[in-house]
């Protein structure tokens, strides 16, 4: 893996605390990482496969009966970076575990029910990650700086955000809130480049300037979003947002620490193996049988050490007694290989009651060379991927 140069945990370092001022925030800055552009991004590409698991445990969670997700709120004004991010991050995710939601202008059917009725609608079911390109934080944003409804309407809409949010946490759903800190200098710069590349004009729109001319009060809109709703159960991470790289990292590195810190593990299945392994034998060739059977070592130790890297990264991240965590990986090692003994041992007692059925080769039983080579190759790769960075 690529250098870890957190110096704190991004949780800390970019969390609206009590106090906290927009005004004087440097949007160039890099809080809490101690590396620069290059570092950042080989560091958020090797946080991938730990990511994609843990994803795909949550996932996995939720099939069979789990209620826990997770939802991604994104803030930012035009040029923030909100698409690219949720392109980025989202990218090292399987993608059928992630629901993606943008919130534009209310539609009229949308007007028509309370303003968090289009976001109830669009909440992740649980097992998945939700993504939300703008949310409910809109109708205190958008409506305040455009005075499309009374201060004493939008006013009291803190408080509610901040009760129902409570009540989507206590349901199994951890909230994730991210706002986007653009500069008005690096916005300039941004929206200009939309005028100049004739492949980003559709991004651009006539209203743009307007909004922009808005500067100040959306400012002031976003600070009292985060005076008001930044709590201990939803609380908001202020992303400087003039170094693209730096605020991917970032989302990356928070969400990545939030879903280890809910130690999601794999599901058990309340069917037995044998059984369903002997009925689906039934319907396969003695060749295919026989092949399974030969590649079982390779395939179930690559799985295995996949699994034991993520425990071990885990561990890191939750800076977990080293000794203690190699205890219990070897631990969940013996597991794997003894599950593996029975799972070969099946097997060669399902091909035994054949009578097509070849001698079997002798390093196949038990733990033998092919599982000693699949091992042997699955460090090789890590230790090439970890010479290319």
């Amino acid at each position: 893996m690529a250098e870890n140069l957190w110096t704190t945990d991004p949780r800390e370092a970019l969390r609206a605390h009590p106090g906290f001022t927009l005004a004087s925030m440097d949007r160039r800055a890099t809080p809490g990482w101690g590396g620069d552009k290059a570092q950042g991004k080989a560091f958020m590409d090797s946080r991938a496969s730990l990511l994609s698991e843990l994803q795909e445990r949550l996932f996995a969670e939720g099939r069979v009966g789990g209620k826990r997700s997770v939802l991604v709120v994104v803030q930012g004004l035009d040029t923030a970076g909100k698409g690219g991010m949720v392109r980025h991050v989202m990218g090292y995710v399987d993608p059928q575990g992630v629901s993606l939601a943008s919130f534009g202008v209310p539609t009229e059917e949308e007007r028509q029910h309370h303003y968090l009725w289009r976001i109830e609608n669009k909440l992740p079911t649980p097992g998945r990650i939700g993504v939300f390109d703008r949310s409910h934080y809109e109708d205190v944003l958008v409506v305040r700086v455009d005075e499309l409804i009374e201060e004493s309407v939008w006013s009291e809409r803190y408080d509610e955000i901040n009760e129902w949010e409570k009540q989507l946490v206590e349901s199994g759903t951890t909230i994730l809130k991210f706002a986007l800190m653009v500069s008005h200098e690096e916005q300039g710069i941004r929206l200009m480049e939309r005028l100049d590349r004739p492949d980003k004009r559709w991004k651009y729109s006539t209203g743009d300037l307007d909004t922009r001319a808005k500067w100040h009060a959306f400012q002031e809109a976003y600070q009292a979003v985060f005076d008001r709703t930044s709590t201990e159960h939803a609380p908001w991470y202020v992303l400087p947002a003039d170094r693209k790289w730096f605020s991917r990292l970032a989302l990356t590195e928070i969400l990545t620490r939030t879903l280890v810190e809910m130690e999601i593990g794999w599901p058990s299945v309340r069917w037995s193996p044998e059984v369903q392994r002997r009925n689906l034998a039934k319907s396969m060739s003695t060749a295919s049988l026989v092949e399974s059977y030969e590649d079982t070592p390779a395939v179930v130790t690559e799985a295995m050490e996949e699994t034991l890297e993520v425990r071990r990264d885990s561990a890191d991240l939750l800076d977990a007694d080293p000794d203690a965590s190699e205890q219990r990986i070897a631990a969940r090692r013996a597991e794997w290989l003894t599950d593996l003994e029975e799972t070969l041992a099946h097997k060669r007692e399902l091909l035994a009651a054949r009578d097509d059925a070849p001698a079997l080769t002798a390093d196949i039983p038990g733990i033998g060379s092919k599982t000693k080579k699949a091992a042997k190759s699955k460090k090789s790769k890590k230790g090439k991927k970890k010479s290319k960075k």
